[in-house]
């Protein structure tokens, strides 16, 4: 793939106050350094970054409703280096995808297992993010028959982030993709949003990409731009190298479809003072900083309210989290990448 890309312009939709939020997030706990590619990925190395280790049990999107700050419980971080590396999916990451993956549907019940278990089938077509000295480690403690020993398999702390697509065509008859239909038709309440919904659910599955991003908020936020650009490479790639054609056109995705989280505002904030500079007043915050480039690139999107919210933290007393989906048009992608990329470099 072309390397060297020119930096595009800074994006510019992102207040001080949200990036503020997500970047504090982000930093305030682990991650970073290289990150290499193991030989079955053919992925640009990561540059460095820099980081601490302190593992949370949250996902980035649950973070800012967590009801317990690090100030109010007086710990102090401890800050180390850490070297984070991408890796093919395998059945041995079960526990810690499934634990970035458990309020995917909010509070439905519905086929989780099943869900991880397509993620983790498709090797050739997303990553896990794990610190690179435990994935070593595991794969030393392999026997000479290939048997993966269950050190690695159920420590979900050593687990930071995935990133995958799914064809919603080519896995339309799992439970848990009918699953996840049901409930997105449940949750989008207006009528002609809903038609398009439907529309990308079944007459165009088969050209639409599930794409899920998860990772907990001790991920750096310096390598979310080269996990966006492991996956679309891979996309890329698998439409030439998979074995058969029907495979290869499995990845010839003209729309995406998203499922996250937002914070909204709940109710209209306070007038300020033209010159002030408080800005703890956005109407919307997205803790996955790609996400407001997503839909503002969307072709439709919707909200709707998340039951299993939990109590926030004082700074975000005054927001309520949101489901929202997106529906992005392939075509897009391009743009969506050096937005991406904007974003993190001016930081």
């Amino acid at each position: 793939m072309p390397g060297g890309r020119k930096r595009p312009a800074p994006f510019l939709a992102f207040s001080s106050f949200a990036r503020s939020l997500i970047f504090s997030a982000a930093a305030g706990t682990p991650g970073q350094d290289n990150m290499p590619r193991p030989p079955s990925k053919r992925a640009k190395p990561a540059g460095p970054s820099k980081d601490e280790d302190r593992s949370s049990s949250e996902s980035e999107e649950e973070s800012f409703s967590n009801s317990e700050s690090d100030a109010e419980d007086g710990e102090e971080l401890q800050t180390v280096q850490a070297d984070f590396a991408f890796f093919d999916p395998k059945p041995s990451d079960f526990h810690g995808v499934r634990l970035l993956l458990k309020t995917y549907l909010d509070s439905k019940p519905w086929d989780l297992t099943g869900f991880v278990d397509l993620i983790l089938a498709q090797t050739t077509v997303g990553t896990v993010v794990k610190l690179a000295d435990e994935e070593e480690e595991e794969e030393e403690g392999q026997g000479t028959g290939g048997e993966k020993t269950s050190a690695g398999g159920n420590n979900d702390d050593d687990l930071f982030g995935l990133i995958s697509v799914l064809n919603l065509g080519r896995y339309a008859e799992h439970r848990c993709i009918k699953d996840l239909k049901e409930y997105l038709l449940a949750v989008c309440s207006d009528k002609d949003t809903k038609r398009q919904l439907k529309s990308l659910l079944e007459e165009k599955a088969s050209s639409v990409g599930l794409l899920v991003c998860r990772r907990f908020v001790n991920f750096p936020y310096e390598l979310v731009p080269k996990l966006y650009d492991a996956l679309f490479d891979e996309v890329s790639w698998a439409t030439e190298d998979e074995p058969t054609q029907e495979l290869q056109d499995s990845f010839r995705f003209k729309h995406y479809l998203l499922l996250v989280r937002m914070l909204e505002r709940k109710t209209p904030a306070k007038h300020k003072a033209k010159n002030s500079k408080d800005d703890d007043d956005e109407p919307i915050i997205y803790p996955k900083l790609e996400d407001e480039i997503f839909n503002e690139l969307s072709s439709w999107s919707f909200t709707f309210p998340i039951r299993s919210e939990q109590s926030p933290q004082q700074e975000m007393k005054n927001y309520k989290e949101m489901g929202l989906v997106m529906a992005v048009k392939a075509e897009a992608i391009p743009k969506f990448r050096k937005k991406l990329e904007a974003l993190v470099s001016e930081q």
